[in-house]
């Protein structure tokens, strides 16, 4: 009976700490998008969902067993954390496979016929290695030199240069502006951005002529074509999604309704598209609780981060925050065709096990940080912030 009582104390008290908000907002946006999932399903023979609520348990559970370890000592271990993720990373080279729809070799095969994305997990990997890194430049003052921001550089394009050859660069953008958000953020000095932005324009052509290949040219060229043959080739999928958002007006066909999800109109609907079932079967009210539900996570997510009691603890938020910003805006504007088509999945509603998974573990991250509001020792630290930090994202 004694240890019943324990059990249930030590359950009581976690939910009393925790970001219970949170939680809930985490959750409901599964919850929604399994749902999503299930009904596009309906086109074929594969079960999507399966794997998503197997993916979505394990994360959970993942997320609690971190948000339970305090931050301070998880970011102690940067060198273990990087280490797997530069591990698993370079692994893929030598045994990654491809999956049907994707076009690049970035998958590792489980037992079991389970794939496994290595980038995913590295994203939140880098939440951690990163915002140690920045911390650490910031008690040693040289967040503000040079050395110390090419060291940051450094940082962010070991993982950005190896999923570029992979041939991932969807998530090797979603890398450089997780870089970007997190530095700015961190109060790296406004000059070094601008300098940065002007070596990326000059380094255009070069980017254009020797990085992009041809498939890439033209996701960006049909944005500003209507030539009907390239549509057909690199712009159907957004014309097709575009549609069955229209299709749905205000109100939607009916959860389990829509004909062109049934028919399968949207290829891979189910992954980077699973915003158009929610704009044809809910319509336009079931797109705005979508949004909804990213801005009250991103609300949330912020908070936290500045309630956070050390610079490490508001890194580790931001570099969250960035993560989630920065695929709801690519993945929205390529299903509204105003962005080119990259592969950036909507975050907890696409289907895709990596990815439900690890964004869970940067959830249970955010949490720890809500759960252990002091740096470590007895007493909370008092940090003071730049003033660009103070004066923008930190502010509710």
């Amino acid at each position: 009976m004694f240890i019943i009582n324990r059990i249930f104390s030590g359950i009581a008290d976690y939910f009393k700490r925790t970001d219970k908000l949170l939680w809930l907002i985490t959750l409901t946006a599964s919850i929604y998008g399994c749902i999503l999932i299930a009904s596009q399903q309906r086109s074929g023979d594969v079960n999507f969902l399966r794997s998503q609520l197997m993916a979505v348990g394990i994360g959970y559970i993942a997320a609690v067993i971190i948000s339970l370890m305090d931050y301070n000592f998880i970011a102690k271990c940067w060198w273990l954390i990087g280490g797997v993720a530069l591990a698993l990373t370079v692994a893929v080279f030598f045994i990654g496979i491809q999956i049907a729809g994707t076009d690049d070799v970035g998958w590792i095969l489980l037992p079991g016929g389970l794939t496994f994305q290595p980038s995913e997990l590295t994203k939140i990997c880098f939440i951690v290695t990163f915002s140690k890194h920045l911390s650490y430049l910031a008690e040693k003052d040289k967040l503000h030199s040079f050395i110390g921001v090419i060291t940051l550089l450094i940082h962010a394009g070991i993982p950005i240069g190896l999923i570029h050859m992979q041939g991932d660069d969807g998530a090797a953008l979603v890398f450089v502006f997780m870089f970007f958000i997190m530095t700015f953020a961190a109060g790296v000095q406004l000059r070094y951005f601008i300098a940065l932005f002007v070596a990326i324009i000059a380094a255009a052509p070069f980017l254009w002529t020797r990085i992009m290949n041809s498939d890439q040219q033209n996701r960006l060229l049909i944005l500003f074509s209507n030539d009907d043959e390239m549509l057909q080739t690199y712009g159907w999928q957004q014309y097709q999604g575009k549609v069955s958002i229209a299709s749905g007006g205000i109100t939607g066909k009916g959860l389990f309704e829509g004909p062109r999800v049934e028919k399968n109109m949207v290829p891979y609907q189910e992954n980077d598209f699973i915003f158009t079932v929610a704009g044809e079967e809910l319509g336009f009210i079931g797109c705005i609780a979508i949004l909804l539900i990213f801005v009250l996570m991103i609300f949330k997510t912020l908070r936290t981060s500045r309630e956070s009691c050390n610079l490490l603890g508001k890194n580790i938020c931001i570099g969250f925050f960035s993560l989630i910003i920065t695929q709801v805006v690519i993945n929205l504007g390529m299903v509204l065709g105003l962005l080119p088509v990259v592969g950036i999945t909507l975050p907890f509603f696409s289907s895709g096990g990596s990815s439900a998974a690890c964004l869970y573990l940067g959830i249970g991250l955010v949490q720890s940080v809500h759960m252990h509001p002091t740096d470590g020792s007895e007493k909370p630290v008092k940090v003071e912030v730049s003033k660009t930090i103070q004066g923008s994202i930190f502010t509710p």
